[in-house]
């Protein structure tokens, strides 16, 4: 399974919040995009995303930007994940009954559960912490 280029930009944008969580002040969609690298229009409408799934809470005006809206602990990458695809879709296409195409398609529907897994047990707490430590998996 492949992370959409837009889940990926959520997750960096979160992972940003969180890792500067402590300043307890918003961080702007330029210092973001800045932190990021992430283009700052596209960035904007992700945030949108997060904030309508109830992952982020803006502020406006000055010193105005972004926060997380919950403890970075309880906060998945499933939860990102949704926020900007939707829910995981479930691999039930009918069977064409071709040679072994029975046998693929309960690997697939394997391989999505096991990609579910993992990004319900990621944190950003874990990555926070993974990212202090130096990126070891």
């Amino acid at each position: 399974m492949k992370v959409s280029t837009r889940a990926d930009y959520a997750a960096r944008a979160l992972l940003c919040m969180a890792l500067r969580s402590d300043e307890e002040r918003p961080i702007s969609v330029k210092e973001m995009a800045e932190r990021t690298n992430l283009p700052q229009p596209y960035l904007e409408q992700i945030l949108l995303s997060v904030k309508g799934a109830g992952l982020v809470r803006s502020k406006r005006g000055v010193g105005g930007g972004y926060t997380l809206a919950r403890p970075a602990s309880e906060i998945t990458l499933a939860d990102v994940v949704a926020a900007v695809e939707g829910p995981a879709p479930r691999l039930t296409e009918p069977h064409d009954h071709c040679e072994g195409h029975c046998v693929l398609q309960e690997v697939w529907v394997d391989l999505s559960g096991e990609t579910r897994k993992i990004l319900e047990r990621s944190t950003l707490a874990d990555l926070i912490d993974r990212t202090r430590r130096g990126h070891s998996h």
